[in-house]
């Protein structure tokens, strides 16, 4: 490819909008633009890097025994109500009606569409394992797109969905592709760690995300350095520190003025925030078959501890969380800053549920609520004194808090989730129908798995872990080009034009890729430019180095630059793509299965 050709430009300024280095690093070197919030075009230079991600992606999917198939991009809502996604999942689904008036959904991911075909195509034991997989455009409304393409609405991805005839086929699918994701990251140039996460709306029983360690990242990690645990803080778990044993007092109400926080209403009664119980409301949006509603939930956990929205909002099955008011936490008889489940509102009693962490009834003689201004009870004691419809853990591990396996404090990072692997078990087979006949003539489940990786947000991760003050430094296994070809033009004379233009056939010739920069640009642009799109090798034929009867080579990672004779310097160039190659290949090895 000539530069001279290239359809797209490079920007000497990062844009505006650009919040992260990969970000800007891919709007400057022309790879991509947006169109809208969380959208975005990818030119030819971007193009080329995620077909060699796709590639890479098919290679490790045909290896674990993957067939690539296509499925549709837009879904007959009925699909989605069968499995009751449609009425569980808000807007970040796009929904719209089709010209007969019939509710229609773009492509969030595609268990509904796998199992539709596995209930047409799947009778017998005999087809069963089976793996499929596809790549293609996904649309998620996300109400916040940001950092590019880290966090988007419309996305390509790969997802895989595993077929079998038991839980025992599942866990060695399960891990075949943990092991492939590994492989393919590393091939990626990308380090990343595996973490216990949430099923979220995918359901099942166990998900695993892979993370790429990072300041930007929006999630929270959990981690143990002595024994290897490491979860996402939404379902990470810890060791609560237990309370004393102690014989039940009984209650006395005290006044407790202004004390609305659990720090102030410790300190005013000289306890420590463990001896109190906090209250936290929320609106929960709850759907039950078509049927969507919305659910007061009063939530209870000790004072020493926060809590975790997620493992609140898997607790009482709630598809959104949102804080309560002033005006709904009264209604049921509770007050603000002076709450707990204490004397709450017999009447409309099925309009809210009372959610308690599971430290709290090993917690005795609690400070609680009054639910009245200003006062405060002392000595309350689960289930004595109140009930609870849900216990639960509901409470938010944090640096410091003992690992569960091995009680060493926890430790946490940030990180960007780059792929998942879900074991989604019975969960659409029983929603769909989804069966088999075994070797008895019994029918069964199909067992299911889910696994996907985004290709956007894993360039976008290369681009953050690889560049420079300069710009991009591509690993050579998904750089656009694999040479950057620059010629500097003499005054006068046209050898180092010739020059160039044959070493370009040459290379290709050869099987190497060349991005070949033929403007009529000065040296300062041209080597500015090659800094920034960040090929691995820059060759420079210059009429100083003719001169000599050689080009100049330079490695994109690194400072040095050396004179290759040129009839040397295909053979050279094979060498050191080579080499880079069988660096990425080496790290490429078992990784030990944590599930």
């Amino acid at each position: 490819m000539k530069l001279s050709q290239l359809f797209g430009q490079t920007l000497r300024d990062a844009p505006a909008e650009a919040e992260v280095a990969s970000h800007s690093l891919l709007m400057r070197a022309g790879f991509i633009r947006p169109l809208g919030a969380g959208i975005f075009s990818y030119l030819h230079l971007a193009k080329r890097s995620t077909q060699k991600i796709e590639a890479i992606l098919r290679d490790e999917m045909d290896k674990i025994g993957g067939q690539e198939i296509s499925m549709p991009v837009v879904h007959p809502a009925d699909v989605w109500k069968e499995t009751g996604r449609w009425f569980q999942i808000g807007s970040e689904m796009g929904r719209f009606k089709d010209k007969n008036d019939h509710d229609m959904a773009l492509a969030m991911t595609h268990e509904e569409v796998v199992a539709d075909l596995v209930r047409r195509e799947v009778q017998s034991y005999k087809q069963l394992p089976r793996l499929v997989y596809h790549i293609q455009t996904k649309w998620r409304d996300d109400p916040r797109p940001r950092a590019g393409l880290i966090r988007v609405r419309e996305f390509t991805m790969k997802d895989s969905y595993s077929l079998d005839a038991d839980w025992d086929g599942l866990d060695r699918q399960y891990r075949a592709h943990y092991q492939a994701y590994f492989n393919i990251f590393r091939r990626c140039g990308l380090d990343v760690m595996a973490v216990e996460s949430d099923p979220g709306m995918m359901g099942g029983k166990l998900a695993h995300e892979f993370i790429f360690l990072t300041p930007i990242g929006e999630d929270t990690l959990i981690l143990c350095d002595a024994c290897g645990y490491a979860a996402n803080r939404q379902v990470a778990r810890f060791q609560k520190p237990s309370a004393a044993p102690e014989a039940l007092k009984p209650i006395e109400k005290v006044k407790t003025p202004a004390c609305k926080s659990i720090e102030g209403l410790a300190n005013f009664l000289g306890v420590p925030k463990a001896k109190t119980a906090k209250a936290v409301f929320f609106m929960a949006t709850i759907a039950s078959g078509e049927t969507v509603t919305e659910k007061f939930i009063f939530a209870v956990i000790r004072g020493d501890m926060d809590l975790n929205e997620t493992k609140l909002a898997n607790a009482v099955g709630a598809r959104d969380l949102r804080p309560a008011t002033a005006e709904e936490i009264r209604a049921i008889g509770a007050e603000p800053g002076f709450a707990s489940p204490i004397g709450l509102k017999a009447e409309g009693r099925n309009k809210y549920l009372v959610v308690m962490d599971d430290s709290i009834p090993s917690s005795p003689n609690l400070v609680a609520g009054a639910n009245e201004p200003d006062y405060h009870l002392l000595n309350t004691n689960y289930p004595r004194d109140y009930e609870a419809d849900i216990v639960a853990d509901i409470a938010a591990a944090d640096e410091g808090h003992a690992c569960p396996q091995c009680s060493t404090p926890l430790q946490t990072a940030r990180g960007v989730e780059v792929g998942n692997i879900f074991k989604l078990g019975r969960r659409y087979s029983d929603a769909l129908g989804c069966t088999f006949l075994d070797k008895d003539g019994q029918q069964k489940p199909v067992i299911m798995g889910s696994y996907g990786i985004g290709v956007g947000r894993l360039l976008a991760c290369v681009a953050e872990e690889h560049h420079d003050e300069h710009g991009l430094v591509w690993p050579v296994t998904i750089a656009p080009f694999q040479v950057h070809l620059v010629v500097l033009r003499g005054k006068g004379t046209p050898q180092a034009e010739e020059t160039a233009d044959k070493l370009y056939a040459d290379l290709q010739a050869a099987g190497i890729e060349v991005l070949y920069d033929d403007r009529d640009e000065s040296p300062g642009v041209k080597f500015n430019d090659a800094d920034l799109i960040g090929c691995p090798v820059r060759l420079t034929v210059s009429e100083r180095a003719l001169a000599q009867g050689s080009v100049e080579m330079k490695l994109r990672r690194e400072q040095e630059k050396v004179i290759v004779p040129l009839t040397e310097t295909v053979t050279r160039v094979r060498s050191v793509i080579q080499s880079l190659q069988d660096e990425i290949a080496a790290k490429i090895a078992p990784v030990p299965y944590t599930g």
